[in-house]
């Protein structure tokens, strides 16, 4: 059935406080409209600015995952090896150095697959792709070429455009519209692996942290919660944000909000110094800051690597141990 654009506008557009949420199912097929192209370029304009106003209900996001899901193109999970963890990675960094791909390539050392999706350029942000790349990583041109990487013990890096185009034409009309919009929230919520991963999410704001925890209890996906580095999804080091393990619609939080230390971090934000301070990190010669270890401890744990969360910080205390120089 047809949906009349002037009509839902005027329910959607009424303001924070006079808007009107929409049912599950209106706002499935209003998404799947705008995933598939089919709703005019004015009232396309018109919907993101309205929902970026009033904010996303639950019941509008579960219709709109729904609506990418079906679009989406997924991948196999590795075999005999833990859940996939799966890094969003849609906003890159602007006043602090980006730790993601360290995060990332701490995972796969600790023995978890590990991918990463998101976008390549970020309007002058430090995108981890471009970190990823001055490391030698390359996107991943498929998701087929993607589960070879996992199936070999590597992260892989896919683009959103790879796996779900529908998207990334919707995150792109940033560009023209100053603001992001519905499908940003709703990209850090995909799982490529159709429920067999799991999905590290991260939100900048408080009311956004009662919204997805909301959402994961009505939907009873699994993933952990926190609130991400602008954005992106790895613990702030100087500040130690929650983390909370969603699972079965219920809520256990794993570390807790606490303030941090001095780490030492990169010199500078750019991809460059980023991905040279990573490589230090990585032969320990330089320390992982302690809210990035509990972290990892946490991925570890969620992602069934260890049987408990003292085994799994304990191996994340290892990994990171720092070399001791020979006398």
């Amino acid at each position: 059935m047809e949906m009349n654009w002037g009509t839902l506008i005027k329910e959607i557009g009424r303001g924070a406080h006079g808007a009107r949420d929409l049912g599950e199912e209106d706002a499935y097929r209003m998404f799947a409209a705008m995933l598939d192209g089919a709703v005019p370029e004015l009232e396309l304009g018109g919907i993101m600015i309205a929902m970026r106003i009033k904010g996303e209900s639950v019941a509008e996001l579960r219709g709109f995952q729904r609506a990418a899901v079906e679009r989406m193109r997924r991948l196999v999970a590795p075999a005999g090896a833990p859940r996939p963890v799966v890094l969003p990675s849609y906003n890159g960094a602007r006043r602090q150095p980006n730790l993601l791909p360290l995060l990332a390539l701490l995972l796969a050392r600790a023995g978890c697959p590990v991918l990463i999706h998101g976008v390549l350029d970020d309007f002058g942000r430090v995108t981890s792709a471009a970190i990823l790349h001055e490391l030698g990583i390359a996107p991943s041109r498929s998701a087929a070429e993607a589960e070879a990487a996992l199936a070999a013990g590597r992260i892989a890096f896919l683009a959103v455009d790879a796996f779900a185009p529908g998207v990334a034409l919707l995150l792109a009309l940033r560009k023209r519209l100053g603001v992001r919009g519905s499908a940003h929230t709703l990209a850090k919520l995909l799982d490529p692996f159709a429920g067999r991963g799991l999905p590290v999410v991260s939100v900048t704001h408080p009311d956004y942290q009662i919204r997805m925890r909301e959402y994961f209890a009505a939907s009873g996906e699994d993933a952990l919660l926190m609130r991400g580095s602008e954005g992106e999804p790895f613990a702030n080091p100087r500040r130690q944000p929650q983390i909370e393990l969603l699972r079965g619609g219920k809520s256990a939080v794993l570390v807790e909000q606490s303030e941090g230390g001095v780490p030492v971090l990169p010199a500078a934000i750019d991809a460059n110094s980023t991905a040279e301070w990573t490589r230090q990190a990585l032969a320990r010669a330089q320390p992982v800051p302690e809210p990035l270890v509990r972290q990892l401890a946490c991925c570890c744990y969620a992602a069934g690597r260890t049987g408990d969360f003292g085994q799994a910080l304990a191996l994340a205390n290892e990994l990171v141990r720092p070399v001791v120089p020979a006398r």
